[in-house]
């Protein structure tokens, strides 16, 4: 079994104070040689870590003494490296950006349907799916059925509702989302537009990938992640997709055949949009990546995907 954990966690609680937090976490995980991205905000925390078995569990258990984060959830998978090259604890204003204030994720949780009861409220001919999830993630894996918002950012997801609701008809909705984070509060932004009749899967894809066998499963594809992973399948199996370190969006290794495919500098989702300035930089960057690899060693800057769930 391979000895690396990596933990996906976020928990939406009350955390006026937390500022404070910020050093002591980010001591403790350092000391526990942990490494990853922990978001903090007045609103919770939210984060990948990843790290020794007694590591993770120390950093997890700090986490635990935050006011309103004693309940913490948190979703495992193995992997041979860590993923991440140092610890950063981040202060936001949100641990997931939605850009809609006067809404209550912290009462969501009340709203869960478990991943084993998943399947029948997709089913139901009467409820709308929607995967909350950014174009780019939707494109390598969804839920039968589901609807695309094709947003960019979830902050595009409250204008792409409301002219949603405006055009459609539905009476319910159930939505999903990598790990539970973007769900729980989109969940919240529809309870705040007067929809009544939402739910969001509980854990998210990954845990619906985790619990569900693959012969009964309803999710085609990969589900992207927020790591050096990048994808994972049924069971959470490393998938088979790799990632532009300039976009920093997932490719087969058909796009690494295209002409618009550089390592480190540009694939077929970017070429387009990148100025010439930007790849001489990820240009110069993929030459110190590679300078550095000749030495045995990791390069720093190299970039990591952010955490979201």
């Amino acid at each position: 079994m391979s000895n690396i954990v990596v933990a996906a966690f976020y928990k939406f609680a009350a955390l006026p104070d937390f500022k404070a937090h910020q050093a002591p976490l980010h001591d403790v995980a350092v000391d526990a040689d942990v490494r990853g991205t922990i978001l903090l905000a007045s609103e919770g925390v939210n984060g990948t870590i990843a790290g020794s078995r007694a590591g993770i569990d120390r950093v997890l258990a700090h986490i635990k003494t935050l006011p309103g984060c004693a309940g913490l959830d948190w979703k495992e998978s193995y992997t041979d490296e860590n993923p991440f090259l140092r610890m950063k604890v981040r202060l936001k204003k949100e641990i997931v950006t939605l850009g809609v204030g006067d809404i209550a994720p912290e009462k969501s949780h009340e709203l869960y349907v478990e991943p084993h009861d998943w399947n029948n409220v997709i089913s139901d001919p009467d409820t709308i799916v929607i995967d909350t999830r950014n174009d780019y993630e939707v494109s390598i894996g969804t839920f039968d059925g589901a609807i695309n918002p094709e947003t960019k950012s979830f902050r595009d997801f409250p204008e792409w509702f409301r002219k949603f609701r405006k055009e459609n008809e539905f009476k319910k909705v159930a939505m999903f989302c990598t790990g539970g984070i973007r769900c729980e509060k989109s969940t919240a932004f529809l309870r705040s537009e007067g929809v009544e009749d939402v739910v969001h899967l509980k854990g998210g894809i990954l845990k619906y990938l985790e619990t569900i066998p693959e012969e009964k499963s309803r999710w085609n594809g990969e589900c992207f992640v927020f790591d050096n992973r990048v994808s994972v399948g049924h069971d959470l199996a490393p998938g088979t997709y790799d990632m532009c370190h300039a976009c920093r969006q997932p490719i087969t290794e058909d796009d690494k055949k295209s002409v618009h495919y550089r390592a480190g500098i540009s694939c077929p989702n970017c070429h387009d949009r990148l100025t010439e300035e930007q790849k001489r930089n990820f240009a110069e960057r993929q030459k110190q990546v590679e300078l550095a690899k000749a030495r045995g060693e990791t390069h720093i800057g190299m970039p990591k995907a952010k955490s979201e769930g």
